[in-house]
């Protein structure tokens, strides 16, 4: 089943929810800010076609590991080159490595950031594109599932 985790437009927490043709809102347990929500059949089919939070239809894909733990243990790994001359930053590298390998991945929308889990059609997800993620997030553009096109 499909693994929905929404970040609370308000407070920033997150919020996890399955998809559900009934469910027509969500509550935050941190702020109690209420989410609207709009399932389409395809969620229950597992399917990631639109999203349900803002109806967007533009998603990417990306490892799914924490990125805040990510740049602290960077930052851990770069103090403690000093004392052991980069060796902390090769042993980073290794631990990367073997975490890329073994972690799946994630579907994401652009819009509201919305993490996708457990989807079927995932291999039709796209990888980042940073000029697409600018002109979604500071002009508003509505790319409706398309790819970026010249």
């Amino acid at each position: 089943m499909m693994e929905i985790q929404i970040t609370c437009p308000q407070c920033g927490s997150s919020v996890d929810v399955h998809p559900d043709l009934s469910a027509t809102k969500t509550s935050c347990q941190v702020c109690q800010h209420e989410v609207p929500l709009k399932f389409h059949e395809s969620h229950a089919q597992d399917r990631l076609e639109i999203c349900p939070v803002c109806e967007r239809q533009d998603f990417y894909q990306q490892k799914d590991f924490n990125r805040k733990i990510g740049v602290i243990l960077f930052v851990i790994a770069a103090i403690l080159s000093i004392w052991t001359y980069g060796l902390s930053l090769v042993a980073l590298y290794l631990v990367d490595l073997f975490l890329f390998k073994k972690l799946g991945s994630v579907a994401i929308c652009y819009k509201c950031r919305t993490n996708f889990r457990k989807i079927s059609n995932f291999s039709e997800i796209r990888d980042f594109d940073h000029e697409m993620n600018d002109r979604i997030v500071y002009a508003d553009h509505d790319f409706k599932g398309k790819p970026l096109s010249h």
